[in-house]
């Protein structure tokens, strides 16, 4: 039978708030009492419960993990995941650990995200920005708990974000292609719903401007940031009578996709058409021709959201949103 901390009270001839106070290492508690009742645990194997240690604390050392939107994203998203990746490694050594909600059915009954917060007693959130954002992520983001978005602005009384400087993204795309005397550039974006791919496109449109090059809106193609998409887009783009001299793809999952139909056009990378993708994932240095892109910081990204939440979560400083500069990575294609 698992002892509770009253029968560690009794055992020590104390009250049970005295030994949740030495449990928690609370001030006010006399030495003797103190060395008492923490050798009657360490004698006993005494583990104090969750409920009792989040009840005595006010935390439970919880994270909610959120993949936010209708349309979210996987768990095998190669961005997503190495960014929550590299939060976890750095929640845990702070001291956390994660509660990934679902919202599958969630989504059927009108759920709260609020609600499910507040039973599970988290002590702060990690939003991940999908597509069509329900209500019930505003409705969080308002609140007093603690939230951290990623590619998606989290703006609220206790809350704040962190992204790559998307707006950066295509400009350095467009600048490097330029400085290469390319002039004509397709582009392949995201949902035009996307706040991250209208920052893209935006950024793309605006350096093409500004540099005085063609944008010709049948070079211009949206998917859904997945490799299937890309190709469809590409496929499209090789319909026109004249072919881009290169295509800048908002992601490498995408850029890979459209990789596969040039070939299956019968043109070259790079030969015939450059590419670039955006992410740096892992199939990037793996691709033939390995595929250049922009590098997202994606373990600073994950890591700077794991201190900003816990600098939240202790009211430390207020947090203000952190755009990362994002690296245009040269390589084969």
């Amino acid at each position: 039978m698992s002892l509770t901390i009253r029968d560690i009270a009794k055992m020590a001839g104390v009250s049970p708030a005295t030994v949740s106070k030495i449990i928690n290492n609370y001030n006010g508690v006399n030495e003797l009492t103190r060395k008492k009742v923490l050798d009657i645990i360490q004698d006993t194997g005494y583990q104090p419960t969750f409920s009792a240690k989040a009840l005595a604390t006010k935390k439970s050392n919880l994270i909610g993990l959120i993949y936010a939107g209708k349309i979210n994203v996987d768990f095998n998203h190669p961005f997503f995941n190495e960014v929550v990746t590299a939060f976890k490694k750095a929640v845990g050594l702070l001291g956390y650990d994660i509660l990934i909600f679902s919202n599958e059915k969630f989504q059927q009954d009108n759920g709260s995200y609020l609600a499910r917060c507040r039973h599970f007693h988290v002590d702060g959130c990690l939003i991940i920005a999908g597509e069509e954002i329900e209500s019930a992520v505003h409705e969080l983001v308002q609140s007093d708990i603690p939230c951290v978005g990623v590619d998606i602005k989290t703006v609220g009384p206790n809350s704040s974000y962190v992204m790559t400087d998307n707006s950066k993204v295509s400009a350095k795309v467009v600048e490097y292609l330029y400085l290469q005397s390319i002039r004509e550039i397709a582009y392949i974006g995201g949902k035009k719903e996307s706040i991250i791919a209208e920052l893209r496109r935006e950024g793309f449109v605006h350096t093409m401007q500004q540099f005085g090059l063609p944008i010709k809106e049948e070079w211009m193609e949206y998917g859904n940031f997945y490799e299937a998409s890309g190709y469809e887009a590409m496929r499209n783009i090789l319909q026109v009578d004249s072919i881009p001299k290169a295509v800048f793809a908002a992601s490498d999952m995408m850029a890979l996709g459209a990789l596969r139909a040039i070939r299956e056009a019968g043109l070259s990378v790079p030969n015939d058409i450059r590419l670039i993708g955006c992410d740096d994932i892992e199939a990037c240095r793996y691709s033939d021709p390995q595929l250049s892109t922009v590098r997202q910081d994606k373990e600073k990204i994950g890591k700077l959201a794991a201190y900003m939440l816990n600098d939240l979560i202790n009211g430390l400083t207020e947090i203000k949103s952190v755009l990362v500069e994002p690296d245009l990575v040269v390589r084969k294609s």
